[in-house]
């Protein structure tokens, strides 16, 4: 048998030689960087209510990391007491803990924590979580020097950031979220003991039930419950909570968290106004798309929720009372809508159609899609009439403003069909192959001589395309440019064509250009966020950058939506009077040859809103507009018809609440041009019908639309007519290499699509960004 000084000398040494390997180990290990996991967060998008739209973005984990000024002391108090009651005191780890659990894994026994709050932290956000002895060392030896470097604030903050709390919550940023619908800083304390209570395991004890035996909702419940006054019981007796109010917590009862969400996502319309948010921030704003990606901001939009909600029922009602591809299976299948509502004077978008749904259907229907907007285009050619002028026939091409007309909407053009497209000094036009072209109406009516409010009003062609001509095609497309249409959505602007709409800005463009006229020529471009903040702060505000313009002359735009007015109340736009008759609404109608799109574009002093509708297979490889005849029904697709009445649904619900607001009286603006014949044909009767097709050539055979100039054959959807004179548009995109606003664009692709085919990425979206 061994003597006491024997056992004793063993003893010491086997302790001396623990510490000098503790020692040892200390001196070698260093504080690694935090885990990438631990710092990725998620991005939380706000509507314009400020109440929160969803969670998305950053990493795979639902976390907001938030500083420790914006946790409760009730929170910090209840977890400390619950979880580590020493904390404040202790050098970062419990030996006898570790110990404990080390001596069972030793022996194979089940895994324990046996940890410190210090050692939590230290695992969630440096280390694996992984059970073996090698991490329990390591976890213990970088807790120790943790404690001695970091302050308890700082610990504190780090554990209750990273804590698993169960329903897909990292952080008590996000489980406040997601138990109690509040942020941290709200929370009482009653409901901070019970999400202490859930750092336990939540699967045993989120009141909702969790999964497995045991984990009912009554046993959960029972649990919780339980553990909830444990933890109100231990804040009493470490100081933190006096008596009294701990039994008025009780009388009061167990703080019955929400019922658990169905996880946020990307579906319905969300992904489209995340991603719309998402382009907008890294195309007008110092963040770069690693930084967004890495989370942790707080994104406020311009997204009305209640708008939201009015215009997906609109279309969706709209839809589902009239396309059946069930039924009509070679005429009703992939038919999509888009739309954009933009606020007048401001430029915020309140509201958005991007498609079905942004997990199934990829690209954002309000968004650039190339679809043509036909005669919606018409009053930015009245609008150029009216503030440049038709040039005098004896001058050369180039004039001055004295030497120009101003345009009077009573003015007189020839409303017949298959006019013969002329130059403005009265010469014919002819493409570079000779052609002479004559312009079709829809239908093939003649109107005779009208006045361009007239025209307007019926959407008669040929006045249009022949004073777009005698303005001056360069200016046509200025004036769209002015209105807030971007330079990139007006390509072929060489061709007479172009005065019909065979230019495709989005939904969003359109509104906003619409918008324009709304606020008597004041311009702003459209906007989707209003501001970010940092874990520091706001990091950006669009009252930095926002800029107002006078785009269009007040006159010159009061009296466009005086001749809009027209259209609503006895034209092709009259599906639109309902909203007229309570507020006063300006709009066109716009459809597009062949049938393959048709929009309606309107206003009231407060909103604007654009609907398109056409038909695309969304996945096929090769993307081609089809023809909307047979449509839903009816014989063809027109503005007037499924577009209009998705407009006026949507309108009578965005506008409820609002008073009225006037248009300004239009004052007297501009010469009357042309004399009417003594017999001019009557009007038809089809009033509700219109349509802008092209120019029909001599030729028996004509291409669809002439040619923009003569070094380039240029259809509607052709490639080359995405470029300028010199063969590319500017720096690959736009001015920025990229489209503009709401968003970044995508690159282009190396070479051009097929004929007639919509640029397309690998998920049916557009090349283009947000425009």
């Amino acid at each position: 048998m061994p003597s006491w000084k024997q056992v004793t000398g063993t003893c010491l040494g086997f302790f001396g030689l623990l510490l000098a390997t503790a020692g040892i180990g200390l001196a070698m290990v260093d504080i690694p960087d935090p885990q990438k996991t631990a710092n990725v967060q998620k991005n939380v998008y706000y509507w314009s209510d400020n109440t929160q739209m969803v969670i998305a973005g950053g990493g795979d984990k639902n976390r907001q990391i938030v500083d420790i000024e914006e946790i409760p002391e009730s929170m910090q108090n209840a977890v400390v007491a619950a979880e580590n009651a020493t904390f404040w005191d202790d050098n970062g780890v419990d030996p006898m803990g570790i110990a404990r659990a080390a001596f069972n894994m030793a022996m194979g026994g089940s895994t324990q924590s046996g940890s410190t709050i210090t050692q939590q932290y230290v695992k969630n956000t440096y280390l694996s979580q992984e059970q073996t002895l090698k991490r329990k060392f390591t976890e213990l030896l970088i807790s120790v020097k943790v404690g001695g470097v970091e302050s308890k604030q700082t610990i504190l903050a780090g554990y209750l950031n990273t804590a698993y709390y169960g329903r897909g919550a990292y952080g008590i940023e996000a489980a406040a979220r997601a138990y109690y619908d509040k942020p941290a800083l709200e929370l009482d304390t009653s409901e901070s003991a019970f999400l202490a209570a859930t750092l336990n395991g939540p699967n045993l004890y989120d009141p909702a039930g969790g999964q497995g035996p045991g984990a009912s909702a009554k046993e959960n419940t029972e649990r919780a419950t339980n553990r909830w006054k444990f933890a109100l019981r231990r804040m009493v007796e470490i100081g933190k909570l006096d008596q009294s109010t701990r039994q008025d917590i009780l009388d009061k009862g167990f703080p019955t968290p929400n019922p658990p969400k169905p996880a946020t996502n990307k579906a319905g319309q969300i992904g489209y106004l995340t991603d719309l948010a998402d382009n907008y921030i890294v195309a007008n704003t110092t963040l770069s798309r690693t930084e967004l990606d890495r989370g942790g901001y707080k994104i406020h939009t311009t997204f009305d929720k209640k708008k939201m909600a009015a215009l997906t029922k609109a279309v969706d009602k709209v839809e589902k009372a009239n396309i059946d591809p069930k039924k009509r299976p070679k005429t009703d299948r992939y038919v999509q809508f888009g739309g954009a509502s933009v606020e007048p004077k401001t430029g915020k978008i309140k509201a958005i159609y991007g498609g079905s749904d942004a997990t199934v259907h990829f690209t954002n229907n309000a968004d650039y899609t190339g679809v043509q907007v036909g005669s919606t285009f018409k009053p930015f050619v009245l609008s150029a009439a009216m503030e440049y002028g038709i040039r005098n026939p004896d001058l050369p091409p180039e004039q001055t403003e004295q030497q120009r007309t101003i345009v009077s909407p009573k003015s007189i053009y020839d409303g017949d069909n298959k006019l013969k497209v002329k130059n403005y000094d009265g010469t014919i036009w002819h493409n570079e192959k000779g052609e002479e072209w004559h312009q079709r109406n829809d239908g093939d009516r003649s109107e005779g001589d009208v006045d361009l409010r007239t025209a307007m009003q019926f959407s008669t062609n040929t006045p249009y395309i022949q004073l777009a001509m005698d303005v001056g095609l360069d200016k046509v497309r200025q004036t769209a440019e002015a209105a807030g249409i971007k330079k990139d959505n007006l390509p072929g602007w060489r061709s007479p064509s172009f005065a019909l709409g065979t230019s495709a800005p989005s939904a969003i463009r359109l509104a906003g250009a619409y918008a324009t006229y709304a606020a008597s020529g004041k311009q702003v471009d459209p906007y989707s966020v209003e501001s970010i903040e940092g874990k520091d702060g706001e990091v950006w505000n669009h009252d930095s950058v926002a800029k107002v313009k006078q785009g269009i002359p007040a006159d010159v735009a009061d009296n466009v939506t005086d001749v809009l007015r027209t259209v609503v109340q006895e034209g092709t736009g009259t599906a639109a009077k309902p909203v007229d008759a309570q507020w006063p609404t300006a709009g066109k109608t716009g459809t597009t040859d062949g049938n393959k799109s048709a929009w309606f574009a309107g206003y009231t002093r407060q909103l604007s809103t654009a609907i398109g509708m056409f038909r695309v297979d969304d996945q096929a490889k090769n993307q081609k507009f089809l023809e909307m005849y047979g449509t839903g029904g009816q014989e063809s697709i027109h503005g007037a018809s499924f577009p209009a009445e998705i407009w006026t649904e949507y309108m009578l619900s965005a506008m409820k609440g609002k008073s009225p607001q006037q248009f300004p009286e239009p004052s007297e603006l501009g010469t009357i041009v042309g004399e009417p014949t003594p017999t001019p044909t009557p009007t038809p009767t089809e009033t509700e019908q219109e349509e802008s097709p092209d120019p029909t050539p001599t030729t028996e055979a004509p291409p669809e639309t002439p040619d923009p100039d003569p070094t380039t054959t240029c259809r509607p959807l052709d490639w080359e007519c995405r470029q300028n004179e010199n063969g590319g548009n500017e720096n690959g995109g736009n001015e920025n290499g990229g489209s503009g606003d709401p968003g970044g664009g995508q690159p282009t692709t190396e070479s051009p699509p097929e004929e007639g085919e919509t640029e397309g990425n690998d998920n049916g979206g557009s090349w283009f960004g947000n425009n």
